[in-house]
């Protein structure tokens, strides 16, 4: 969770890109616009530099802005791997990457 304040959004029934499309109840961006969203703003405020970004809110080698996540409790960490991400994807990433492993190691011991 973030410690700033974040104000409430509404849908508007229109697309957040810009693009002026009409979008469902609920929603903010045209399927796929988010991104087009996120490229721009990242464009805009950081000359489209991802580096730019983090170093930008003060994080960088040192200070981690994965770490703070965890910390936080809104991202996990793989207990296995240094995989970083929101619950579901953990989630995944543990029945993929870890039955992979798991196949593989049987493999190498059946040898």
């Amino acid at each position: 969770m973030t410690t700033k304040s974040l104000p409430h959004l509404t849908p508007t029934g229109t697309c957040w890109c810009g693009c002026a499309k009409k979008v469902g109840a609920g929603s903010f961006f045209a399927p796929g616009h988010d991104k087009v969203a996120e490229a721009a703003l990242l464009a805009a405020e950081y000359g489209s530099s991802v580096a730019q970004s983090p170093h930008g809110h003060g994080y960088g080698p040192g200070r981690s802005v994965s770490a703070r996540t965890v910390s936080e409790g809104v991202r996990r960490k793989c207990p296995a791997r240094d995989h970083v991400g929101a619950p579901a994807s953990i989630a995944h990433h543990t029945k993929k990457a870890h039955a992979a492993i798991t196949g593989e190691q049987a493999q190498e011991a059946g040898r």
